[in-house]
């Protein structure tokens, strides 16, 4: 769960992360992505053949490093384990398109045929750790 402080304001006022999953060997594997919060959990929204999914259906843990937008760069860590899912996800795919909506990113108007043509899922993320530096 993502306490009540500074970081907790710091991952609602952001919208962009790097997410590290887990190979199959162990090695680290990071990616540039967009996301929303959903209460205490925090989603993204990919395709289910990226490897980010794979790896996260095949091993839970994840890291999310949410990052600002401009300098001091300061930067929030969330870890903790996340599920892959494939039903109901217009609602989780709809937050992270209003999170991003100031930088020009627009909600397909086809949503459900959008989703469906890309195999997208939406990434949910359950915090166990909250860390970072904000100067």
């Amino acid at each position: 769960m993502i306490g009540k402080t500074q970081f907790d304001a710091f991952i609602s006022e952001h919208r962009w992360a790097v997410i590290t999953t887990l190979r199959k060997d162990g090695s680290a594997s990071s990616s540039l992505v967009a996301y929303a919060r959903e209460g205490d959990t925090l989603v993204v929204s990919t395709p289910g053949d990226r490897l980010k999914a794979r790896t996260l259906e095949r091993d839970p843990r994840v890291a999310l490093c949410v990052i600002s937008n401009q300098e001091p760069f300061n930067y929030v860590t969330v870890e903790g384990r996340a599920e892959v899912e494939r039903d109901a996800i217009e609602g989780p795919t709809r937050a992270v398109f209003a999170n991003i909506a100031d930088v020009g990113y627009e909600l397909p108007q086809d949503l459900s045929g959008w989703l469906s043509s890309q195999g997208r899922v939406i990434l949910r993320i359950h915090p166990e750790r909250v860390h970072g530096v904000i100067r």
